[in-house]
């Protein structure tokens, strides 16, 4: 039996591709033609063919496809991506089917897009390529429907290359080294005249400008360039106005950066300083109500080296002592704990701080407030279930519910408070007049249709302070009605 062509390529790319051939016969028939009846074989090839010429195929076009990297030089491997974009005039709806086509003779797989609407319509396709080697080619873009159409070949080439190592050129070797002169002074430091000297000695292996900083206790204190050949010193000097101690040290910034050693030094100054004074300041008092006490905290201050002793007076009575040690002079908070007030001074009164030390002393003073009793505050019970009423069961209702709680106070006050039935308030607030257990009751409805009564129930305080009983559940069940004989 001789077949026919489409026999002969439905069997060189297989089932899969007679699949494609008929789908692609379906993307170019117009709605014409899908329309035509499969049973119309009376008609023959010619009325088909008449159908097919009736009916206009959409129009494509398809730009050059155009590489990202055109003409690439440089290491690989390297991705291409070659994108190109295909026009279609659009009259209701078509499916646009395309593939690439390679350079080396091979075909990309089949793929579409769903067009619909009316006029031009424009789909951007690409494709990712990746090369691993030198390689010059083509790629194009088919259509295969609604029209068939091929675009232009977009041309491209890779040429991949070594990535190209420089060898960076070894610099001269530096070294620094630095020294104190003297490493201690013991003088006068009311001059302006450098007390310490510092020197440093940079030693290059061959000639080089260095850069270089100098470094006092960790702070940056100066900067320098200088063109060395074989060895330069470099340095600079301090002038404390006061005793102290640190290192100074050299630090290479370039060629390279080297740190030199700590030169440490000290210096003691012996002149005739101001006499050292101590004082008193910031008191502050504060009168505690609960228990009425009293307490205060202050600053304690020296100008210099000090033992610094200080007592607390109340209404001119010592209460406490201690002492505070200054090596060098600052500030300290000292603090006196709450005292007991009793008798006249509950009233109100006066705290003094007095301070001594280093042959001066101070003091300060400051009013405290007079104690106030403490409001009263108020305590609830848990709610208990006092009593039934069984005579809503005749209402063919649940029995009535009632309850207690008992409100204490720590003194006379009015207590505002409400109920909550299962979570609900039930009734308004209530107010009553409580010094010490005061009972209050309350009572629910039996529930509507049935025999028994249940819930939860809780009583919530509001003022003078807020207090909760917490929720106390609770269930009531009407009697069996007496047996009748």
């Amino acid at each position: 039996m001789k077949s026919s062509p489409l026999a002969r390529k439905a069997a060189a790319f297989g089932a899969s591709a007679t699949v494609l051939a008929g789908m692609v016969a379906a993307l170019v028939a117009s709605p014409a033609q899908a329309a035509t009846p499969a049973a119309a074989p009376a008609a023959g090839k010619a009325a088909l063919a008449a159908a097919a010429t009736a009916t206009k195929a959409p129009k494509v076009s398809i730009s050059t496809p155009k590489a990202s990297t055109g003409d690439y030089e440089g290491s690989c491997p390297v991705n291409v991506t070659v994108s190109s974009r295909i026009k279609v005039t659009v009259d209701g709806k078509t499916t646009l089917a395309y593939r690439w086509l390679h350079g080396d003779g091979s075909k990309g797989k089949i793929k579409t897009v769903k067009l619909k609407g009316h006029g031009a319509k424009y789909v951007k396709v690409s494709e990712k390529l990746k090369f691993e080697e030198n390689v010059k080619g083509w790629e194009a873009v088919q259509v295969l429907g609604p029209r068939k159409a091929v675009s232009k070949k977009g041309y491209f080439s890779v040429s991949c290359q070594k990535p190209i190592v420089i060898e960076e050129e070894q610099g001269p070797e530096v070294s620094a080294r630095v020294w104190a002169s003297p490493s201690r002074y013991v003088g006068t430091c009311a001059t302006s005249s450098d007390k310490v000297d510092f020197t440093g000695v940079i030693r290059v292996s061959d000639p080089a400008w260095v850069r270089y900083r100098w470094v006092l206790n960790g702070r940056v204190v100066d900067y320098g360039k200088t063109k060395v050949y074989d060895t330069k010193r470099v340095g600079f000097g301090i002038s404390p106005r006061e005793s102290q101690s640190g290192y100074a040290q050299l630090e290479i910034l370039g060629p390279g950066r080297e740190s030199s050693n700590r030169a440490y030094y000290k210096v003691l100054c012996e002149d005739e300083a101001p006499a050292t004074r101590v004082s008193a300041t910031n008191l502050v008092t504060a009168t505690n109500n609960d228990g009425c006490k009293v307490g205060a905290h202050a600053t304690v201050s020296s100008t210099g080296r000090a033992r610094v002793e200080y007592t607390w007076w109340v209404n001119g009575k010592a209460v406490d002592s201690g002492y505070e040690y200054f090596s060098n002079g600052g500030s300290r908070t000292v603090s006196l704990d709450d005292r007991v007030l009793s008798g006249d001074a509950t009233k109100g009164g006066k705290i003094t701080l007095t301070v001594s030390g280093a042959g001066s002393h101070d003091s300060i003073t400051q009013s405290y407030a007079a104690c106030q009793a403490p409001k009263p505050t108020v305590s609830v019970s848990a709610v208990s279930q006092t009593g039934q009423r069984n005579d809503m069961c005749a209402d063919k209702r649940g029995p009535g519910v009632d309850f207690k709680a008992t409100l204490t106070s720590t003194g006379p006050t009015t207590v505002k408070y409400y109920w909550l039935v299962n979570g609900q308030k039930d009734g308004g607030d209530l107010t009553r007049e409580v010094n010490g257990s005061t009972d209050v009751t309350w009572g629910v409805g039996g529930t509507h249709s049935a025999t028994e009564t249940k819930g939860n129930i809780e009583l919530v305080v509001v003022s003078p302070n807020s207090v909760s009983s917490g929720n106390a559940a609770f269930s009531a069940v009407c009697p069996k009605p007496a047996a009748t004989s």
